[in-house]
């Protein structure tokens, strides 16, 4: 009896449930170590330490607001599915216009209407298949097996999200990573000096055991997430300047030129859109989702020195 042990990877679905609600856990205990306890009755003190809780308290909210929605909307939005019965259609993309000139995808019944060459011979372009779905596979596209499906410009599956990262929802998830990041840094300086006093207050027993136990644990849990967090910025950022994946890391070292790095501007701009108003919030203008392929995740442009 044959076993597919992909189907065990299903499970990992009910950890990422546990994953949300850990992530809940964590902001709870640190709203209530940095605003709670620390910094929040230090706003009715009066003079210079009055502004600075007043400061920080009002940007730890800012980026906590930032952080659920980005986190929210990484959950929560399809990171792209591959229409049914997906074919490829010819078609050219003006690299200096930015512009298709036929439409980047369509679904036709067969492969018998594609252009001929000067020859006179069919052009027909490589298709990927993939057998779980049977459906056709558009470049970058990856199947999933903790989703069971294909996922458009897949960069992996997140047990913290219980999402795939794809090319649906791969911005939403690097500004989760940076508000992230800023958000337990900034926890990390604020609770610094408390964490310092805990030793002497909890020997003197000058505080309340459940405020400096909490005080220790935010402390420590968002240290922790900030060196991590600052691991996968680093990586992730590499990716975004060179526009290559997680999963596409080992094929761009095996070329000597990665066919989908156009330059650091476009490759940004094929992750976060063009409207610079709209790059450190998860959204997109309708006018990027129209004008960029890319966005989209069925068409990528490709280098002109490199054969595709």
């Amino acid at each position: 009896m044959d076993i597919n042990l992909f189907r065990f990877c299903s499970g990992l679905k009910a950890l990422g449930y546990l994953m949300i609600l850990m992530v809940a856990a964590i902001i709870v205990v640190s709203y209530y170590a940095v605003v709670v306890v620390t910094w929040g009755p230090k706003v009715l003190v009066g003079g210079a330490e009055s502004v600075l809780s007043l400061a920080i308290i009002v940007v730890f909210h800012i980026l906590l607001i930032l952080l659920t929605w980005s986190y929210v909307m990484v959950v929560f939005r399809d990171p792209g599915s591959v229409p049914e019965n997906w074919r490829p259609m010819a078609e050219e993309y003006n690299m200096e216009e930015g512009t298709m000139t036929s439409s980047d995808c369509a679904a036709p019944q067969t492969l018998n209407s594609m252009p001929s060459t000067s020859d006179g011979q069919e052009r027909r372009p490589a298709v990927a298949y993939c057998i779980q779905c049977q459906n056709g596979k558009p470049p970058r596209c990856h199947h999933c097996s903790v989703c069971q499906r294909c996922v458009l410009k897949m960069d992996h599956h997140c047990v913290w999200v219980v999402n795939c990262v794809g090319a649906y929802n791969y911005k939403f998830f690097l500004l989760f990573l940076l508000y992230t990041f800023l958000e337990t840094t900034l926890d990390t300086l604020v609770l610094l000096p408390s964490f310092i006093n805990f030793f002497g207050e909890a020997k003197n027993h000058s505080a309340s055991p459940g405020n400096l136990s909490i005080i220790f644990l935010a402390f420590v849990i968002n240290l922790a997430f900030a060196l991590s967090l600052l691991c996968f910025i680093v990586m992730h950022a590499s990716l975004l300047s060179s526009n290559a994946t997680s999963i596409e890391v080992y094929e761009k070292r095996r070329a000597v030129r990665w066919k989908y790095d156009l330059g650091r501007k476009m490759n940004f701009e094929q992750v976060f859109g063009k409207k610079k108003a709209l790059w450190l919030f998860p959204l997109y203008s309708e006018d990027d989702l129209s004008s960029i392929p890319a966005l989209r995740g069925l068409d990528f442009p490709t280098r002109s020195d490199v054969e595709a």
